[in-house]
């Protein structure tokens, strides 16, 4: 492969530490910038950023992602997920660079019991889910090589997630309750940096490559509850203490911020255009356990 270079915004969270992670083609390196160095909401900055290299694709992980906070930080959240998509599609766009950018389930409503194809119409109920929603038209609108990947239910080894803290009140507590009644399709952040990173070489080395909206999210789909007894599961099966975990409704757990009912995507699209197929999200999960705790005991 030839040299290039690839510009990761986002790179201190779960996705983009792991695409710095990420096993690149030999010739490839990838650059992130922290925020200090590169302000993603100034237009100058993104101008100097790209007269200072010249980078064959943009994948950008950045976002505001304090779902309940961003109910009363509004300018906040709408200055990272809505401005920043817009400044960077534009000036990509000036250059004829890729841009790879993730967005959520949020953008959805949550309704009905079926799997979100990527062209279902969009309806988010939250600022944060509208917010994603508005920097995915940014995109769509500034900069015709792009490729927008909705995600769900991340998870990892890194930073806070719902794998972490189950496995932190697995630890202090003797019974969970979890919510039971909304259905998603949970998310290795490694088999979601592989996927972009798969999208952004093709679309660095292909002007002909797909374009678009996609999801990318692991094969299957379950309930917070059910996912946080799997998670209790098998740390007990890496030495962990083994706890009930009972299912509530979503009222009896009120948040500021609007969550979906229905989080499920459809990853057909991203089949049909690159070839990826997601492996189950139980086989991620034993992935991010073994990372975290060590590998199953033998008895």
């Amino acid at each position: 492969m030839r040299a290039m270079d690839i510009l990761i915004l986002g790179g201190a969270g779960q996705v983009g530490t792991e695409l710095q992670a990420f096993s690149w083609p030999e010739g490839v390196q990838v650059h992130a910038p922290d925020r200090r160095s590169l302000d993603i909401t100034d237009e100058a900055a993104i101008a100097a950023a790209f007269d200072a290299r010249a980078y064959a694709a943009v994948i950008n992980t950045a976002a505001y992602t304090a779902v309940d906070k961003a109910e009363s930080e509004v300018a906040a959240a709408w200055r990272l997920n809505a401005l920043a998509p817009a400044l960077l599609a534009a000036e990509t766009s000036r250059r004829n660079i890729p841009l790879v950018h993730v967005s959520t389930d949020y953008v959805f409503d949550g309704a009905g019991d079926g799997f979100y194809a990527p062209d279902a119409p969009v309806n988010p109920q939250s600022v944060y889910g509208a917010s994603k929603a508005a920097g995915e038209m940014a995109v769509r609108s500034a900069n015709p090589r792009h490729a927008i990947v909705r995600t769900a239910w991340v998870v990892s080894p890194h930073r806070g997630n719902f794998v972490k803290t189950m496995l932190r009140l697995a630890g202090e507590r003797d019974r969970l309750t979890v919510v039971d009644d909304q259905y998603g399709c949970p998310t290795s952040a490694a088999d979601l940096a592989a996927t972009l990173a798969a999208i952004a070489l093709r679309l660095a080395g292909d002007e002909r490559a797909p374009t678009g909206t996609f999801h990318s999210v692991n094969d299957g789909a379950t309930t917070w509850c059910d996912f946080a007894r799997a998670v209790v599961a098998g740390a007990a099966r890496r030495g962990g203490r083994s706890v009930p975990v009972e299912g509530i409704p979503t009222a009896a757990y009120p948040t500021p911020a609007k969550r979906p009912a229905n989080s499920r995507l459809s990853t057909q699209s991203l089949s049909d255009a690159y070839g990826l197929a997601p492996r189950p999200w139980e086989a991620a999960l034993d992935d991010i356990l073994d990372r975290l705790i060590g590998p199953v005991r033998s008895n």
